[in-house]
């Protein structure tokens, strides 16, 4: 059974920092591909970063520079390092995993999730 489980949410002033982590409960680190999105109330589910099967990293433009995606040794723990946080990247902030060597923006593609940690970012 995968389980996907996010922490280090919290509430910063812009220009702050926060670190999430997302412990994968699953076999192998292989194969994998591990992502970040966020959601505000009444908005879809926007992809945030991404790291495929051979350890690259993918980003969407908004957090470009801003924002890094890495994991420890195992690939069972996955990070998102938010740097220079602005109010509108105020959400809920998933983790997921797609069994796959290669990442999709596409929520719909990743079959498992976490619960959510919320990022709140005021000016």
């Amino acid at each position: 059974q995968v389980q996907v489980e996010e922490s280090g949410g919290g509430a910063v002033q812009a220009g702050g920092s926060l670190r999430l982590s997302c412990v994968l409960s699953v076999g192998s680190g292989d194969g994998r591909c591990m992502a970040w999105f966020r959601q505000v109330p009444g908005k879809e589910r926007d992809w945030v970063a991404a790291i495929d099967g051979d350890g690259l990293t993918h980003y969407a433009d908004s957090v470009k520079g801003r924002f890094t995606i890495s994991t420890d040794n195992t690939k069972n723990t996955l990070y998102l390092q938010m740097n220079s946080l602005k109010p509108e990247d105020t959400a809920m902030y998933y983790c997921a995993l797609r069994v796959a060597n290669d990442c999709s923006i596409r929520a719909a593609m990743y079959p498992y999730w976490g619960q959510g940690t919320q990022v709140t970012v005021s000016s």
